[in-house]
C-alpha cells in the first residue's frame, strides 16, 4: 500500500522535483519505506511505499519496464499477481512483488490487462513513446485517486491535501456540495467538498494525452452480476458463496509482512476470522474496541470468536478521556470531512502499534448479504405500492400522524416516503442515508443554498437499480449502498484512517468475483428471514452460535453519551464556530444543538457530529 502523486502537462515550465516533492511529503503517512520521482519533458511522478510484497529496493517506484518505454506509479495489491506472473514467461523480471507484473501486463497488452487483475489498486501508467498518461482506480472504489485541473496541467494524487500542496493555493470550497454534506455526512463522487477537485470513478481509467481528457469504464458493478447463480438450488447457492469467500480471504493472507484482523464479534468480521485461521500461515492477531458503557461492548462475543479460533487477540479499552487524546489527530488525519471514520482511525492506531501492517476487515458484508435494515424495508415496500392509490395530502396527512405517534428520525424518513410520486429504489432510497432531511438542512443554510441537487446526484448514482439489468429487488439495493454509502464513506474514511498509521486494509467481501456472485442471488434466497441467512448457512458450524443469534450492533462510539459529557465543551464549540461562517445561520445551528442536549428523538448525535467534524475540517484546512 502506497501513495502516488503527479503533475501532467507542464511542459518543464514549473516540473521540478521540488514541487513533487511538496506533493510526496503530503503522502508520507502511506508510503514511509521508501520515496521516488520520475521526471519527464512532460510528466512528473512521486511515489511513497509502504512495503507488503518484496521488501527489497527492487520494488520500490516510480518502476519502468525493462523497454524504458512505460513508468509506472502504483498503490494496491493485486492479489493474483503470481497466476498472472506465470503468464508473462519471458518477462525479465527484476521484483518477486505484484508492481512489477502489472507494470508487465501493461506494458504487453495494455489497459486491457486490468479485466484480468484481481485486487484494490489505483495508478498512473505513463507511455513515454505517445506521451500519453493513463489513471486508473479498481473496480469498487477501494484506493482513492483525486485529480484536478489548472490551465494547461492535470495534478492527480491519492489524497486532496497533496494536490493542494502542488497546487500551491488551496482550491475554493465547494459551496454547491454544502446541502449533500449536511444530508448525507458526504459529498458523493466525482465531485468532493472542494471546487474542481474530483475523484477518478471506481472501475475506470482517465485517458489523457494532449489533445484528449477522457474517462472510459472497464467495469460497472450492476452489469457484471453473474445472473447464473439465480436458478441455482439453495445449497448450491450456499457451497458457491463458501467457496468464493474462501478464495477471497486466502488471497489476501498473502503478505510479506505481519496481519491481523479488526474483529468487532459480528457475523462479518467474524466470518473473515474463521476463513482466515483456515488458511493462515500463523495464528492471526485480531483486535477488538471495548467501552465501559456495557450497552456498546461487544468484547463477549469477539472474546469467543478468538477463543474457537485461537487467535492472538487483543482488546481496546478505550474510556472518553482517551479518545479525546487522540480526536485532534483523528481529525487532522481526515483528508475529507466525514462523519465517519474515528472508530477507523483508533483501532488502527492499535493494530500498527502491535507491529501489523496489514488488517483484514469485515467491511462489505451488510451490503452483499443484506445486513442493513433498508433491505427488508425496501422489498416490503414493493408490495404496498397500493399506497400510492390515495391522493398526496392524505398520504402526508398520514405521515404527520405517524410522526406524532411516534417522533423520531424513521418516522420521519417513513412520512417523506409516503410523500413521493413513486416507490421505485431512486425514489425511496435516498432517504434511507439521510442524517439531517432536506427541510432541516435548508434551515441551516443561508438561502444562496436553496438550490438543492442532491436528488439530481444520489439517483443518478442508483437510478439504474430499479431500470434494467434484471437484478433482483435485493441486489438493488445492494448496488444503491455499495455505489452511495459504501463507496463514499465507509471505503473512503477507512482508507485515509488506516494510513494515517500506514496500515494497509483488506476488504475480502469487495472481491469483485464475490460480489458479482452475491448480487446475481435470488431474493428468494437471499431475503434476511434471520440476521445474513445466506453468509451464515454458507459458513455453517464455523460461526458459534452465539454470533449467529445476537443483536445486530453497528460498530459505533457511545457518541450519545460522550458529546453530552466528555466531548460537551468540543462539539459546542465547533457548533458555535460553524455558526459564524457566511454559509451558515447560526441560530439554527445552536438550535439543533439545544435540541440534541435535551435529548429531542429527532437530533440524533449523527446530526451534530458531522457539523463539528466539517467546522474541524475547514479549520484544519485554513478556510
Amino acid at each position: 500500500m502506497c501513495g502516488i502523486a503527479g503533475i501532467y502537462g507542464s511542459k518543464n515550465q514549473n516540473l521540478t522535483k521540488a514541487r513533487l516533492g511538496k506533493m510526496s511529503a503530503k503522502l508520507e503517512h502511506r508510503g514511509p519505506d521508501a520515496e521516488g520521482y520520475f521526471l519527464d519533458e512532460n510528466l512528473g511522478l512521486a511515489h511513497r511505499r509502504l512495503s507488503i510484497l518484496d521488501l527489497s529496493d527492487t520494488a520500490n517506484q516510480p518502476m519502468t519496464d525493462h523497454t524504458g518505454r512505460y513508468t509506472l506509479v502504483f498503490n494496491g495489491e493485486i492479489y493474483n499477481f503470481q497466476e498472472l506472473r506465470k503468464r508473462l514467461k519471458g518477462y525479465p523480471f527484476q521484483s518477486s512483488g505484484d508492481s512489477e507484473v502489472l507494470l508487465a501486463g501493461l506494458s504487453k497488452w495494455g489497459i486491457s490487462f486490468i479485466n484480468e487483475c484481481n485486487g484494490m489498486f489505483a495508478f498512473a501508467l505513463w507511455d513515454g513513446k505517445k506521451e500519453e498518461l493513463i489513471l486508473c482506480r479498481d473496480r469498487l472504489g477501494i484506493k482513492p485517486l483525486y485529480y484536478l485541473r489548472k490551465g494547461q496541467e492535470i495534478l492527480f494524487s491519492s489524497e486532496i491535501r497533496s494536490l493542494v500542496a502542488g497546487l500551491g493555493s488551496s482550491p475554493d470550497l465547494n459551496r454547491n456540495a454544502l446541502p449533500e454534506y449536511l444530508r448525507y455526512q458526504t459529498v458523493h463522487g466525482p465531485s468532493t467538498i472542494l471546487e474542481g477537485v474530483y475523484s477518478i470513478p471506481p472501475g475506470s481509467y482517465m485517458y489523457i494525452s494532449d489533445n484528449e481528457q477522457e474517462i472510459k469504464y472497464y467495469w460497472k458493478l450492476a452489469e457484471t452480476a453473474n445472473t447464473s447463480i439465480g436458478g441455482m438450488a439453495y445449497d448450491d447457492v450456499l457451497n458457491s458463496v463458501r467457496m468464493s469467500l474462501e478464495k477471497s480471504v486466502r488471497r489476501r493472507l498473502v503478505s510479506d509482512v505481519s496481519l491481523g484482523v479488526f474483529l468487532s464479534g459480528g457475523i462479518d468480521s467474524s466470518a473473515i476470522v474463521a476463513m482466515g485461521s483456515k488458511y493462515a500461515s500463523s495464528s492471526l492477531k485480531t483486535f477488538t474496541i471495548d467501552f465501559q458503557e456495557e450497552e456498546f461492548s461487544e468484547a463477549q462475543y469477539a472474546n469467543l470468536v478468538a477463543e474457537k479460533f485461537e487467535t492472538d487477540h487483543e482488546t481496546i479499552n478505550l474510556a472518553p478521556y482517551e479518545l479525546i487524546h487522540q480526536l485532534p489527530k483523528a481529525l487532522e488525519a481526515m483528508d475529507h470531512p466525514s462523519g465517519d471514520g474515528i472508530n477507523s482511525y483508533v483501532v488502527s492506531g492499535v493494530a500498527r502499534q502491535a507491529g501489523i501492517k496489514v488488517a483484514l476487515s469485515g467491511l462489505g458484508g451488510d451490503e452483499l448479504f443484506a445486513g442493513y435494515p433498508i433491505f427488508k424495508q425496501f422489498h416490503s415496500l414493493q408490495n404496498k405500492k397500493w399506497l400510492l392509490s390515495f391522493p398526496k395530502f392524505l398520504r402526508n396527512f398520514g405521515g404527520k400522524i405517524l410522526e406524532f405517534k411516534d417522533p423520531g428520525i424513521a418516522s420521519s424518513k417513513a412520512r417523506s416516503v409516503l410523500n413521493q410520486e413513486s416507490l421505485d429504489l431512486e425514489f425511496v432510497y435516498p432517504f434511507s442515508r439521510e442524517v439531517i432531511s432536506e427541510r432541516a438542512s435548508r434551515e441551516l443554510l443561508v438561502p444562496d443554498h436553496l438550490e438543492n441537487s442532491v436528488y439530481k446526484i444520489v439517483r443518478a448514482l442508483v437510478g439504474y437499480g430499479s431500470k434494467g439489468f434484471g437484478l433482483p429487488i435485493l441486489s438493488h439495493v445492494s448496488a444503491a449502498e455499495i455505489d452511495t454509502y459504501m463507496k463514499n464513506i465507509l471505503l473512503r474514511d477507512t482508507d485515509f484512517m488506516s494510513m494515517a498509521h500506514s496500515l494497509e486494509i483488506r476488504v475480502p467481501f469487495l472481491d469483485h468475483e464475490l460480489v458479482s456472485l452475491a448480487l446475481g442471488i435470488s431474493d428468494k434466497h437471499k431475503y434476511p428471514h434471520s440476521p445474513k441467512r445466506i453468509l451464515v448457512h454458507a459458513l455453517g458450524k464455523d460461526l458459534p452460535s452465539e454470533i449467529v443469534n445476537r443483536p445486530k450492533m453497528g460498530f459505533t462510539f457511545p457518541w450519545a453519551i460522550w458529546m453530552r459529557k466528555e466531548l460537551k465543551e468540543f462539539c459546542g464549540d465547533m457548533i458555535s464556530e460553524l455558526g459564524k461562517r457566511e454559509d451558515f445561520v447560526a441560530h439554527a445551528l445552536d438550535n439543533q444543538w439545544d435540541l440534541f442536549l435535551k435529548g429531542n428523538p429527532k437530533v440524533t448525535w449523527s446530526r451534530i457530529w458531522h457539523l463539528c467534524v466539517l467546522e474541524a475540517w475547514l479549520k484544519e484546512n485554513e478556510f
